[in-house]
């Protein structure tokens, strides 16, 4: 006689894995009521469906944040669809994997897929399983952790998309969760000019280099095609001479005339360039992208009107109290 799951089973099996209720009763009748080899089916149809759908982009998901007397942690699970990221079965899991990163004091992303929930399912293989359940492709893709004390944990909006984590080196509760806002709001690639990763100091000033050149080639265009007598808002672009010659605001000959000009003042200009000033220029940017990109150094953005840099409010709520650390992640990846 087939064996066919009794409600009791179907129950159990569900609670374990998670898995849908057609799922676990398919699963059960397949393995004769033997649940090891049942949940060894799920997570087979799981990794089956993770592995079809394995170069869809996983663009949506759940971000959590909590913190524990000494440690903090936040986790992002991400998947394809928000209708999956909200349900509460999805959110669950990434709390389960949380909590259990917590415990264990995790300190690297490939550690939190290998532990144990307290199902007692490894972390990734949960993550499969519920892959096979929603249809949908999901992964573990992102880990933080901060540890000691003084720590404040935010989750932007409460929305479990954005989180963030900032410690300071004394307890103040009101001043660290107002510059976890700060990171959530304004995005700081680092806490300080010396801790930006030199890579991208020298690629920001090679930007800024190659820009102050271009400005100062277009501005030396623009002042002899003026000086010609041809208006250089007509000829700035292709485009727009082609566009221009049509309206009748342009003739062909000064079209060409322009060209010839943006061309001989243009490669005059490079090879005549003010090297000095350019790089005094392209430092003054690099000062200018420290100040909007380091943290302490950004504008503080919950204050009391006044403009003054994070690092000078918080010195005004203590005069010894500054960042130790922070974190921040997002599933918009900016």
């Amino acid at each position: 006689m087939a064996y066919k799951p009794n409600m009791e089973d179907i129950k159990k099996l569900r609670t374990m894995t998670g898995a849908g209720l057609a799922d676990v009763k398919n699963a059960l009748t397949e393995a004769e009521g033997d649940f090891d080899k049942a949940k060894d089916l799920l997570r087979e149809r799981g990794l089956a469906i993770a592995a079809k759908r394995s170069d869809r982009e996983t663009s949506n998901g759940c971000v959590l944040v909590k913190k524990v007397d000494g440690f903090a942690a936040m986790v992002a699970v991400k998947c394809e669809t928000d209708f999956v990221a909200n349900g509460a079965d999805f959110i669950a899991m990434t709390e389960s994997i949380l909590d259990a990163a917590i415990a264990a004091r995790a300190k690297t992303l490939e550690e939190v897929k290998t532990l144990k929930l307290a199902n007692g399912e490894v972390a990734e293989d949960t993550v499969t399983q519920r892959s096979g359940i929603t249809g949908e492709k999901m992964e573990i893709d992102g880990y933080n952790f901060l540890e000691g004390s003084n720590i404040s944990v935010y989750d932007h909006m409460g929305r479990h998309t954005l989180a963030t984590m900032v410690q300071l080196n004394q307890d103040n509760e009101d001043a660290a969760h107002k510059v976890a806002m700060q990171v959530a709001a304004m995005k700081p690639i680092a806490l300080n000019e010396a801790s930006v990763p030199q890579e991208v100091k020298d690629e920001e000033y090679k930007v800024a280099v190659e820009k102050t050149k271009e400005e100062q080639i277009e501005k030396a265009v623009v002042a002899a095609i003026n000086k010609a007598g041809i208006n250089a808002n007509l000829v700035d672009s292709e485009d727009h001479i082609e566009s221009n010659i049509a309206k009748g605001w342009l003739t062909a000959e000064q079209a060409e005339q322009a060209r010839k000009i943006r061309a001989e003042v243009a490669a005059d200009k490079a090879a005549n360039m003010p090297m000095q000033m350019i790089e005094n220029i392209a430092k003054g940017r690099l000062a200018k992208f420290f100040k909007e990109s380091c943290l302490v150094d950004q504008e503080f953005q919950f204050g009391d009107g006044d403009k003054i840099n994070v690092a000078d409010w918080l010195k005004q709520q203590n005069k010894e109290l500054h960042i130790v650390d922070y974190k921040r992640f997002t599933l918009a990846g900016e």
